[in-house]
Protein backbone atom coordinates (compact mmCIF):
# COMPACT_ATOMS: atom_id res chain seq x y z
CA UNK A 1 0.00 0.00 0.00
CA UNK A 2 2.80 2.35 0.93
CA UNK A 3 4.56 1.56 -2.36
CA UNK A 4 1.42 2.27 -4.37
CA UNK A 5 0.96 5.60 -2.55
CA UNK A 6 4.58 6.50 -3.16
CA UNK A 7 4.23 5.78 -6.86
CA UNK A 8 1.04 7.86 -6.99
CA UNK A 9 2.81 10.68 -5.20
CA UNK A 10 5.65 10.75 -7.71
CA UNK A 11 3.25 10.63 -10.65
CA UNK A 12 1.33 13.58 -9.26
CA UNK A 13 4.52 15.46 -8.48
CA UNK A 14 5.82 14.90 -12.00
CA UNK A 15 2.57 16.17 -13.46
CA UNK A 16 2.78 19.31 -11.34
CA UNK A 17 6.40 19.92 -12.41
CA UNK A 18 5.59 19.42 -16.10
CA UNK A 19 2.58 21.73 -15.84
CA UNK A 20 4.70 24.35 -14.07
CA UNK A 21 7.42 24.12 -16.74
CA UNK A 22 4.94 24.56 -19.56
CA UNK A 23 3.36 27.49 -17.75
CA UNK A 24 6.76 29.12 -17.36
CA UNK A 25 7.53 28.49 -20.99
CA UNK A 26 4.26 30.08 -22.00
CA UNK A 27 4.97 33.13 -19.87
CA UNK A 28 8.39 33.37 -21.46
CA UNK A 29 6.91 33.41 -24.96
CA UNK A 30 4.42 36.06 -23.94
CA UNK A 31 7.26 38.16 -22.66
CA UNK A 32 9.19 37.71 -25.92
CA UNK A 33 6.16 38.73 -27.93
CA UNK A 34 5.66 41.78 -25.73
CA UNK A 35 9.32 42.67 -26.28
CA UNK A 36 8.89 42.86 -30.06
CA UNK A 37 10.27 46.34 -30.80
CA UNK A 38 8.08 46.71 -33.88
CA UNK A 39 4.95 46.60 -31.77
CA UNK A 40 5.90 50.04 -30.42
CA UNK A 41 6.48 53.05 -32.67
CA UNK A 42 9.16 54.61 -30.48
CA UNK A 43 11.13 51.38 -30.15
CA UNK A 44 10.82 50.67 -33.88
CA UNK A 45 12.03 54.11 -34.90
CA UNK A 46 15.04 53.74 -32.60
CA UNK A 47 16.27 50.93 -34.87
CA UNK A 48 16.62 53.29 -37.87
CA UNK A 49 20.05 54.73 -38.73
CA UNK A 50 21.12 57.08 -41.52
CA UNK A 51 23.77 55.94 -44.00
CA UNK A 52 26.22 58.88 -44.08
CA UNK A 53 28.11 60.49 -46.95
CA UNK A 54 25.19 60.58 -49.39
CA UNK A 55 23.73 63.89 -50.56
CA UNK A 56 20.69 62.23 -52.14
CA UNK A 57 20.06 58.54 -52.59
CA UNK A 58 17.24 56.14 -53.43
CA UNK A 59 16.41 52.51 -54.21
CA UNK A 60 19.38 50.70 -52.68
CA UNK A 61 20.17 46.97 -52.91
CA UNK A 62 22.77 44.97 -51.00
CA UNK A 63 25.87 43.30 -52.38
CA UNK A 64 26.08 39.51 -51.92
CA UNK A 65 28.34 39.94 -48.87
CA UNK A 66 25.94 42.46 -47.33
CA UNK A 67 28.66 45.09 -46.90
CA UNK A 68 27.83 47.42 -49.80
CA UNK A 69 24.83 48.97 -51.54
CA UNK A 70 24.12 49.95 -55.12
CA UNK A 71 21.71 52.87 -55.49
CA UNK A 72 20.57 55.89 -57.47
CA UNK A 73 22.39 58.95 -56.17
CA UNK A 74 22.88 62.62 -56.82
CA UNK A 75 25.95 64.45 -55.60
CA UNK A 76 27.00 68.08 -55.98
CA UNK A 77 28.19 67.80 -59.58
CA UNK A 78 25.38 65.55 -60.79
CA UNK A 79 22.66 67.23 -62.90
CA UNK A 80 20.57 64.05 -62.65
CA UNK A 81 20.56 60.78 -60.68
CA UNK A 82 23.35 58.30 -61.44
CA UNK A 83 24.29 54.82 -60.26
CA UNK A 84 26.57 54.67 -57.21
CA UNK A 85 27.89 52.02 -54.87
CA UNK A 86 28.84 52.62 -51.24
CA UNK A 87 29.77 50.65 -48.13
CA UNK A 88 26.95 50.44 -45.58
CA UNK A 89 29.03 52.55 -43.17
CA UNK A 90 29.10 55.38 -45.74
CA UNK A 91 32.67 54.83 -46.93
CA UNK A 92 34.07 54.11 -50.40
CA UNK A 93 31.35 55.81 -52.44
CA UNK A 94 31.86 55.16 -56.17
CA UNK A 95 30.20 56.71 -59.22
CA UNK A 96 29.42 53.97 -61.76
CA UNK A 97 28.03 55.98 -64.68
CA UNK A 98 27.86 59.69 -65.48
CA UNK A 99 26.12 59.81 -68.90
CA UNK A 100 22.38 60.10 -69.39
CA UNK A 101 19.84 59.44 -66.63
CA UNK A 102 20.21 56.31 -64.51
CA UNK A 103 17.71 54.22 -62.59
CA UNK A 104 17.32 50.71 -61.16
CA UNK A 105 20.48 48.68 -60.51
CA UNK A 106 21.49 45.39 -58.88
CA UNK A 107 24.50 43.27 -57.89
CA UNK A 108 25.22 39.99 -59.64
CA UNK A 109 25.29 37.12 -57.10
CA UNK A 110 28.92 36.50 -58.03
CA UNK A 111 29.80 39.84 -56.41
CA UNK A 112 31.95 40.90 -59.37
CA UNK A 113 29.40 42.47 -61.72
CA UNK A 114 26.46 44.86 -61.59
CA UNK A 115 23.50 45.55 -63.86
CA UNK A 116 21.99 49.01 -64.20
CA UNK A 117 19.53 51.11 -66.20
CA UNK A 118 20.48 54.22 -68.14
CA UNK A 119 19.48 56.45 -71.06
CA UNK A 120 23.17 57.09 -71.82
CA UNK A 121 22.95 55.86 -75.43
CA UNK A 122 19.46 57.15 -76.27
CA UNK A 123 19.79 60.87 -75.64
CA UNK A 124 18.07 61.46 -78.99
CA UNK A 125 14.79 60.29 -77.48
CA UNK A 126 12.52 62.36 -75.19
CA UNK A 127 13.83 62.51 -71.65
CA UNK A 128 10.64 61.10 -70.13
CA UNK A 129 9.74 60.85 -66.45
CA UNK A 130 10.73 57.86 -64.29
CA UNK A 131 7.76 58.59 -61.98
CA UNK A 132 5.06 58.79 -64.67
CA UNK A 133 4.04 55.48 -66.23
CA UNK A 134 2.54 57.35 -69.17
CA UNK A 135 5.91 59.00 -69.83
CA UNK A 136 8.54 56.42 -68.85
CA UNK A 137 11.89 57.07 -70.62
CA UNK A 138 11.66 54.97 -73.76
CA UNK A 139 15.41 55.18 -74.15
CA UNK A 140 16.05 53.30 -70.90
CA UNK A 141 18.41 50.39 -71.60
CA UNK A 142 20.17 47.79 -69.46
CA UNK A 143 23.92 47.58 -68.98
CA UNK A 144 26.38 45.21 -67.33
CA UNK A 145 29.70 46.38 -65.92
CA UNK A 146 32.27 45.53 -63.30
CA UNK A 147 32.10 47.04 -59.81
CA UNK A 148 33.98 50.17 -60.87
CA UNK A 149 31.74 50.90 -63.85
CA UNK A 150 34.36 49.63 -66.31
CA UNK A 151 33.91 47.02 -69.04
CA UNK A 152 30.40 48.28 -69.84
CA UNK A 153 28.24 46.01 -72.01
CA UNK A 154 24.87 47.18 -73.28
CA UNK A 155 22.44 44.25 -73.19
CA UNK A 156 19.18 45.76 -74.53
CA UNK A 157 18.81 47.80 -77.69
CA UNK A 158 15.36 49.17 -78.48
CA UNK A 159 13.17 52.22 -78.07
CA UNK A 160 11.30 50.72 -75.13
CA UNK A 161 11.49 51.19 -71.35
CA UNK A 162 13.73 48.43 -69.92
CA UNK A 163 14.27 48.82 -66.18
CA UNK A 164 13.41 47.47 -62.70
CA UNK A 165 16.15 44.87 -63.08
CA UNK A 166 17.49 42.16 -60.76
CA UNK A 167 19.18 38.74 -60.77
CA UNK A 168 17.96 35.42 -59.43
CA UNK A 169 19.93 34.34 -56.32
CA UNK A 170 21.51 31.44 -58.21
CA UNK A 171 22.66 33.81 -60.96
CA UNK A 172 20.81 31.87 -63.64
CA UNK A 173 18.30 34.56 -64.65
CA UNK A 174 18.18 38.28 -65.30
CA UNK A 175 14.73 39.70 -64.55
CA UNK A 176 13.38 43.05 -65.71
CA UNK A 177 10.28 45.01 -66.74
CA UNK A 178 9.71 46.13 -70.32
CA UNK A 179 7.06 48.59 -71.49
CA UNK A 180 5.84 48.27 -75.11
CA UNK A 181 3.08 50.59 -76.37
CA UNK A 182 2.14 51.45 -72.79
CA UNK A 183 1.84 47.83 -71.61
CA UNK A 184 4.34 46.55 -69.03
CA UNK A 185 5.29 42.89 -68.61
CA UNK A 186 8.06 40.95 -66.91
CA UNK A 187 10.91 39.61 -69.02
CA UNK A 188 13.72 37.15 -68.43
CA UNK A 189 17.16 36.84 -69.96
CA UNK A 190 20.29 34.82 -69.39
CA UNK A 191 22.69 36.54 -66.98
CA UNK A 192 24.72 38.00 -69.86
CA UNK A 193 21.57 39.58 -71.34
CA UNK A 194 21.12 37.04 -74.12
CA UNK A 195 18.02 34.91 -74.78
CA UNK A 196 15.55 37.63 -73.81
CA UNK A 197 12.00 36.30 -73.53
CA UNK A 198 8.69 37.57 -72.22
CA UNK A 199 7.52 35.98 -68.97
CA UNK A 200 4.08 37.47 -68.29
CA UNK A 201 1.29 38.06 -70.77
CA UNK A 202 -1.34 39.99 -68.83
CA UNK A 203 -3.27 42.56 -70.91
CA UNK A 204 -4.77 44.28 -67.87
CA UNK A 205 -1.87 44.06 -65.40
CA UNK A 206 1.06 46.48 -65.25
CA UNK A 207 3.79 44.45 -63.56
CA UNK A 208 7.07 45.66 -62.10
CA UNK A 209 9.37 45.84 -59.11
CA UNK A 210 9.97 42.09 -59.43
CA UNK A 211 12.38 40.06 -57.30
CA UNK A 212 13.17 36.36 -57.06
CA UNK A 213 12.48 34.43 -53.86
CA UNK A 214 15.50 32.49 -52.48
CA UNK A 215 14.43 29.38 -54.43
CA UNK A 216 15.27 31.18 -57.72
CA UNK A 217 12.03 29.70 -59.09
CA UNK A 218 9.36 32.02 -57.68
CA UNK A 219 9.06 35.72 -58.54
CA UNK A 220 7.41 38.31 -56.31
CA UNK A 221 6.14 41.54 -57.88
CA UNK A 222 3.55 44.28 -57.67
CA UNK A 223 1.01 45.28 -60.31
CA UNK A 224 -2.00 47.45 -60.94
CA UNK A 225 -4.74 47.18 -63.56
CA UNK A 226 -4.09 49.04 -66.79
CA UNK A 227 -7.83 49.67 -67.11
CA UNK A 228 -7.63 51.69 -63.87
CA UNK A 229 -4.43 53.55 -64.73
CA UNK A 230 -6.16 56.85 -65.51
CA UNK A 231 -8.09 56.82 -62.23
CA UNK A 232 -7.14 59.27 -59.50
CA UNK A 233 -6.91 56.29 -57.15
CA UNK A 234 -6.11 52.70 -58.13
CA UNK A 235 -5.29 49.56 -56.20
CA UNK A 236 -1.85 48.00 -56.40
CA UNK A 237 -1.35 44.40 -55.24
CA UNK A 238 1.38 41.86 -54.64
CA UNK A 239 1.64 38.74 -56.80
CA UNK A 240 3.84 35.71 -57.31
CA UNK A 241 4.51 33.77 -60.50
CA UNK A 242 6.72 30.81 -61.36
CA UNK A 243 9.78 31.32 -63.52
CA UNK A 244 8.07 29.40 -66.34
CA UNK A 245 5.12 31.83 -66.24
CA UNK A 246 2.75 29.45 -64.47
CA UNK A 247 0.84 29.74 -61.20
CA UNK A 248 0.15 33.47 -61.23
CA UNK A 249 -1.18 34.19 -57.73
CA UNK A 250 -2.46 37.40 -56.11
CA UNK A 251 -1.31 37.74 -52.49
CA UNK A 252 -3.04 40.91 -51.27
CA UNK A 253 -6.71 41.72 -51.56
CA UNK A 254 -7.28 44.70 -49.27
CA UNK A 255 -7.95 47.88 -51.30
CA UNK A 256 -5.06 50.32 -51.48
CA UNK A 257 -1.42 50.45 -52.45
CA UNK A 258 0.88 47.47 -51.84
CA UNK A 259 4.17 48.38 -53.44
CA UNK A 260 7.91 47.62 -53.77
CA UNK A 261 8.03 44.08 -52.33
CA UNK A 262 11.35 42.42 -51.49
CA UNK A 263 11.67 38.82 -50.21
CA UNK A 264 13.32 37.95 -46.90
CA UNK A 265 16.13 35.38 -46.90
CA UNK A 266 13.86 32.82 -45.18
CA UNK A 267 11.63 32.62 -48.27
CA UNK A 268 8.56 32.97 -46.05
CA UNK A 269 8.40 36.71 -45.50
CA UNK A 270 8.75 39.85 -47.57
CA UNK A 271 8.96 43.54 -46.83
CA UNK A 272 6.80 45.93 -48.82
CA UNK A 273 5.41 49.45 -48.76
CA UNK A 274 1.85 50.06 -47.69
CA UNK A 275 0.18 53.43 -48.11
CA UNK A 276 -1.84 54.41 -45.05
CA UNK A 277 -4.40 57.25 -45.05
CA UNK A 278 -4.06 59.94 -46.08
CA UNK A 279 -0.73 59.45 -47.94
CA UNK A 280 1.64 57.83 -45.44
CA UNK A 281 4.13 55.38 -46.98
CA UNK A 282 5.45 52.90 -44.38
CA UNK A 283 7.23 49.55 -44.42
CA UNK A 284 5.41 46.33 -43.53
CA UNK A 285 6.58 42.75 -43.09
CA UNK A 286 4.32 40.31 -44.94
CA UNK A 287 4.04 36.54 -44.45
CA UNK A 288 3.78 35.04 -47.92
CA UNK A 289 2.13 31.89 -46.59
CA UNK A 290 -0.45 33.26 -44.15
CA UNK A 291 -0.94 36.86 -45.28
CA UNK A 292 -0.21 38.16 -41.77
CA UNK A 293 1.68 41.43 -41.59
CA UNK A 294 3.67 43.52 -39.11
CA UNK A 295 4.25 47.26 -39.38
CA UNK A 296 7.96 48.16 -39.30
CA UNK A 297 8.19 51.96 -39.66
CA UNK A 298 6.09 54.68 -38.08
CA UNK A 299 7.21 57.92 -39.69
CA UNK A 300 4.87 60.45 -41.27
CA UNK A 301 7.35 61.00 -44.10
CA UNK A 302 7.77 58.77 -47.15
CA UNK A 303 9.46 55.39 -46.49
CA UNK A 304 9.98 53.27 -49.59
CA UNK A 305 12.11 50.97 -51.76
CA UNK A 306 13.01 48.46 -49.02
CA UNK A 307 15.48 45.61 -49.53
CA UNK A 308 16.84 42.91 -47.21
CA UNK A 309 20.48 42.25 -46.48
CA UNK A 310 21.49 38.69 -47.42
CA UNK A 311 21.63 37.63 -43.75
CA UNK A 312 18.22 39.15 -42.96
CA UNK A 313 19.60 41.46 -40.27
CA UNK A 314 18.92 44.76 -42.03
CA UNK A 315 16.53 46.46 -44.39
CA UNK A 316 17.87 49.30 -46.51
CA UNK A 317 15.24 51.84 -47.49
CA UNK A 318 14.69 55.33 -48.90
CA UNK A 319 13.06 58.03 -46.81
CA UNK A 320 12.28 61.73 -46.71
CA UNK A 321 12.39 61.73 -42.91
CA UNK A 322 14.51 64.60 -41.59
CA UNK A 323 14.54 66.08 -45.10
CA UNK A 324 12.53 69.17 -44.25
CA UNK A 325 10.88 71.12 -47.05
CA UNK A 326 13.54 70.14 -49.63
CA UNK A 327 12.29 66.53 -49.67
CA UNK A 328 15.72 65.13 -50.48
CA UNK A 329 15.74 61.30 -50.36
CA UNK A 330 18.25 59.68 -48.02
CA UNK A 331 19.22 56.06 -47.41
CA UNK A 332 18.64 54.37 -44.07
CA UNK A 333 19.19 51.01 -42.42
CA UNK A 334 16.54 49.34 -40.25
CA UNK A 335 17.79 46.71 -37.81
CA UNK A 336 15.37 43.76 -38.08
CA UNK A 337 17.64 41.14 -36.49
CA UNK A 338 15.11 40.63 -33.70
CA UNK A 339 12.63 39.18 -36.22
CA UNK A 340 14.82 36.13 -36.89
CA UNK A 341 14.05 35.94 -40.61
CA UNK A 342 17.54 35.26 -41.91
CA UNK A 343 18.37 32.24 -44.02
Amino acid sequence: MTTKLSKLYYVLLSAVIITFCFACKGRGNTGAAAANPFADSTAAEALVTLIPNITAGAEAYFSPDGQSLIYNGKEADDPVYHVYTIRIDGSDRRLINSAGDDACSFFHPNGREIVWTSTRDRLDLPKGNWSDVDDYPQGAELYLSDLDGNNIRRITDNAHYDAEVSFSPDGKYLLFARQIDGAIDLWLADPDGSNQRQLTYTPDLQEGGAQFLPDSETILFRAWKKSEQANDSKDMHLYTVRVDGSDLHQLTTEPGTHWAPYPAPDGIHAVYVKVLPPRNYDLFLFNLQTGEEQRLTYNAAFDGFPSFSPDGRYIAFTSFRNAGEKRVPKLYLLDVSSLGIGN
